[in-house]
């Protein structure tokens, strides 16, 4: 609707430090007749923050790079002994790249894609991480997260409508999870096979995945009650 894609354009611009430069998007919103428009604009925006850029990587190292990916998109960063998140582009912590180290990330309704998730290679201390609502959310996404399999304990994905079957079954290769939450993935076709594939290769890990979307939910309790 229109007002989840104002609210999409206005985290893709707070960006930007440049006043012409947010002006000349404004402008070209209003622009724009239809939200099919519109989309295709947001769409371009979230390919270039997300974007790999090897140069921020060789000058910062892979954590605080792929912190400024995060926040960029509007996920937010929890760090290796530090208490508090990392909700602003604009309050990075200083720290050398030996000190700053990600262990948690929450991507609740932001703009990250799969052409991104490039950026977690070499992260070594992610132990959590949190999809819910994240719409650009797709396959390939989820088949990168073998980049922090060695330190992954902890994974949820809720409501994320790009999510397949096989993106669920790539998460086999997750050995190190302790807990896996999944809700809500509505082009989720065989929920219970997916299931008994991950109960199987996951042997170790609690698994949560009661059913692929909020009609199964509530058929389920209505079968039970």
């Amino acid at each position: 609707n229109s007002d989840s894609i104002n609210k999409s354009f206005e985290v893709s611009c707070q960006y930007y430090s440049n006043v012409k430069m947010l002006n000349s998007f404004r402008l070209a919103r209003q622009c724009m007749p239809n939200a099919f428009q519109q989309r295709q604009l947001f769409g371009w925006l979230n390919i270039i923050w997300n974007r790999v850029d090897q140069s921020r990587v060789k000058d910062l190292g892979p954590d605080k790079a792929c912190a400024e990916w995060l926040l960029r998109c509007g996920a937010h960063v929890k760090w290796v002994q530090r208490p508090s998140w990392t909700t602003d582009y604009n309050s990075l912590p200083t720290g050398s790249r030996e000190e700053l180290k990600i262990e948690e990330i929450n991507a609740e309704d932001s703009c990250i894609m799969g052409i991104g998730f490039e950026h977690l290679k070499n992260l070594t201390d992610v132990k959590k991480i949190v999809f819910k609502h994240c719409i650009y959310l797709d396959n390939d996404a989820l088949e990168k997260l073998h980049y922090v399999s060695k330190s992954l304990m902890h994974l949820k994905i809720i409501s994320c409508g790009g999510i397949t079957d096989h993106g669920v079954l790539s998460l086999v290769e997750l050995k190190n999870l302790k807990v896996l939450v999944l809700y809500d993935l509505p082009s989720v076709e065989n929920r219970e096979s997916c299931l008994n594939v991950l109960k199987k290769e996951l042997f170790n890990t609690q698994i949560k995945f009661p059913y692929a979307t909020v009609d199964d939910a509530d058929k389920e309790l209505d079968e039970k009650n």
